[in-house]
């Protein structure tokens, strides 16, 4: 029996090549609708940044490569771009890519001490919870820490936390 592949795993698969070539690192495919508007967020990544160049270089041959494969029957608007600072964790190679650095966690309920938001150090991940480290206010790790991706209402990478 075949399994029938959703859109974005469609996507995907025609997005992975592109980012390769081009030296990418394909963060994340969504197939997301805002208002009456559907839209299809493909985000890349590489070591330093992506600009403007990047975006382009990319968007080009994957335009091309949805027009050949068609993937998708309603309309929808393509935008190619980075992941940006303060982006959410959400696939097994996210967490994979980012133990060392600091995150930021937001569980659904609070914990038994009353606290829903931690910024912490990630130091592990396996596929239904991520391992970390509370920080004292020089950043070093001071505590394990365990978080069940289940309870967390998000996980972002907390790069963005001196622009607030």
């Amino acid at each position: 029996m075949e399994v029938k592949k959703t859109t974005v795993e469609k996507v995907r698969e025609l997005a992975q090549p592109i980012a390769d070539e081009l030296g990418f690192f394909l963060w994340d495919v969504r197939f997301e609708k805002e208002g009456a508007t559907w839209y299809l967020r493909v985000l890349i990544d590489k070591d330093g940044g992506i600009d403007m160049d990047d975006c382009e270089a990319f968007t080009r041959p994957m335009n091309k490569a949805l027009d050949e494969a068609d993937p998708i029957s309603q309309s929808y608007v393509l935008e190619c771009g980075s992941p940006g600072l303060g982006r959410e964790l959400r696939r097994p190679e996210h967490f994979e890519v980012c133990i060392g650095d600091v995150i930021r966690v937001r569980l659904i309920r609070p914990d038994e001490n009353g606290e829903k938001e931690f910024v912490v150090g990630l130091v592990g991940y396996d596929k239904d919870k991520i391992l970390c480290q509370k920080l004292d206010e020089d950043m070093n790790g001071v505590e394990n820490v365990e978080f069940k991706l289940a309870d967390c209402a998000y996980v972002k990478l907390n790069d963005d936390a001196d622009l607030f």
